[in-house]
């Protein structure tokens, strides 16, 4: 008997939304960092999504671009692309299996950041995207578009 969604199931891809208690304009990080990145990123980044999303996540292999993190990002996974001028460009997502009144597991973009190659992100910018996940995981029903 079934109780709710599977990671065998096909994933939903949907955008994290800010919650007007935390944030009154509602901000979209994960949709805002991405509708900013260059057209080609945007594309790749896309296609990445659906393919993960309908693979779904845990069978899919895309050849860098979709990894699970590890260490502090542990649990996390990103979408990566590289873009001109020598730039990369990361979506940082999560898996949810426990959103209420969603029959597919979800594929959450949370927040975006990009980089010049040959770089790392600051740890303060690790630290801001686990605390807006934990924002998202606080609520049930999610605050999501």
């Amino acid at each position: 008997m079934r109780t709710g969604p599977s990671p065998d199931d096909e994933h939903e891809i949907v955008f994290f939304r800010r919650h007007r208690d935390d944030d009154p304009k509602q901000a979209t990080p994960g949709r805002e960092a991405l509708n900013g990145y260059p057209t080609t990123v945007r594309a790749k980044m896309r296609a990445a999504l659906v393919a993960v999303a309908t693979a779904p996540p845990k069978r899919f292999s895309g050849g860098g671009y979709w990894e699970a993190m590890k260490g502090e990002m542990s649990g996390w996974f990103e979408v990566r692309s590289d873009g001109p001028g020598r730039h990369h460009y990361r979506l940082f997502c999560l898996l949810d299996y426990e959103a209420m009144g969603r029959e597919k597991p979800l594929l959450v973009v949370i927040d975006g950041r990009d980089k010049p190659f040959r770089t790392v992100l600051p740890n303060k910018d690790y630290a801001e995207v686990r605390a807006l996940g934990e924002e998202y995981r606080k609520r049930n029903p999610r605050s999501i578009v």
